[in-house]
């Protein structure tokens, strides 16, 4: 027997999902949220996308999830691959500078 997860950890994931229940999306077609280009016929899709998410509870909680976890197609919360390039960008800077910040060592006096 394999054991990936303890039940806790179990409970504990499906409550960060929940939010999955509630989502707008649930009835739509999953190929809206996912065309195969930005551009030409592809922009009416990804516009009823994001009409879609705007009325959407959880478009929120959405664009969390697919930032944390690096979702790099589709629309999540509203939101195109391009559109979330910014915030991922801004996300790796500060990353970045924590990093920096922690290995300058501390200067003691």
């Amino acid at each position: 027997m394999v054991v990936t997860q303890v039940p806790s950890q179990r409970d504990a994931m499906e409550e960060r999902h929940e939010w999955w229940r509630w989502a707008a999306c649930q009835e739509a077609d999953p190929e809206l949220f996912f065309p195969v280009a930005a551009h030409g016929p592809a922009r009416d899709e990804i516009a009823r996308a994001k009409a879609l998410c705007a009325e959407c509870r959880v478009r929120r909680q959405c664009l969390q999830f697919a930032l944390a976890t690096h979702q790099m197609h589709g629309v999540w919360g509203g939101t195109t691959e391009d559109e979330r390039l910014p915030h991922v960008r801004r996300e790796r800077e500060r990353r970045d500078q924590l990093d920096r910040s922690a290995a300058v060592p501390a200067v003691t006096i």
